[in-house]
């Protein structure tokens, strides 16, 4: 992966502010039309009661998210922006991201993996101007990762792993870290995924962190998102990607 030509890694979205060219808009219509199909094979295996997700298993304890320094400042400042419905999102989306990696058998560094959950979506409810609101999240994470002296690689690692989570198919080519926060998120949002997981790992997480009306805020918010950055991705996403839509009818019930 080119750090500085990838389409959602910190350096790209710090060079274009998250806006895309019309080649990269066509590649990821192209991604999304890939997502769309995989989405809707998993959604009938989940229908159809023949989904891997039945016989899987993740104990409990591996879900327990990490505490540190790193985790409890992030903690505290995601906790200090925003609003119980996404920082519930944010914990959920932790929890599936790693749930999914346990099943795949990935070795991820689970500190990273909980701060960017909890603070990838910061900028959604702050940014102002034509930049993809990734980018305030990400310049957020810096300053958390400043406040507990995190390595420059681990603080680049985590803010990819943000400005990257909203662009379709997220492969491990971008890392555990990224690969799994885009992989929860999803879960979350529109329930792509869901069907490998285990029924007692969703139902847990939306125990813990219930949804209280996750689904029309977060349309709202994205709509909101898509208006004030007409060449980023979540105006692609819901032009293209049915967005809205994919979150009314992801497997949750809001």
């Amino acid at each position: 992966m080119n750090a500085s030509t990838t389409v959602g890694t910190i350096d790209w979205s710090r060079r274009t502010g998250g806006r895309l060219e019309r080649q990269q808009r066509r590649a990821l219509v192209a991604d999304l039309a890939r997502v769309h199909l995989t989405n809707a094979v998993g959604r009938l295996r989940l229908a159809a009661d023949v989904h891997p997700g039945r016989t899987a298993y993740v104990p409990p304890s591996r879900l327990q998210a990490p505490d540190s320094p790193l985790t409890r400042a992030a903690e505290q400042v995601a906790s200090g922006i925003l609003p119980p419905v996404l920082l519930r999102h944010s914990q959920r989306a932790y929890t599936f991201g790693r749930a999914l990696g346990e099943l795949e058998g990935l070795d991820v560094d689970t500190e990273l993996l909980y701060a960017a959950a909890l603070l990838h979506d910061t900028g959604l409810v702050i940014s102002e101007g034509h930049d993809d609101f990734t980018l305030a999240s990400a310049r957020i994470a810096s300053d958390v990762a400043e406040q507990v002296g995190l390595s420059t690689a681990a603080t680049e690692t985590l803010q990819t792993a943000i400005t990257m989570h909203h662009s379709p198919r997220v492969t491990l080519d971008a890392g555990p870290v990224a690969y799994l926060l885009a992989a929860g998120a999803g879960v979350d949002v529109v329930g792509l995924r869901s069907w490998e997981l285990p029924r007692g790992a969703l139902e847990r997480a939306v125990a813990e962190h219930p949804r209280d009306g996750f689904k029309g805020y977060f349309a709202r918010a994205w709509a909101d998102e898509a208006a004030r950055v007409p060449d980023g991705r979540a105006r692609l996403l819901r032009r293209y990607g049915a967005f809205t839509a994919a979150i009314r009818v992801a497997p949750f019930e809001e």
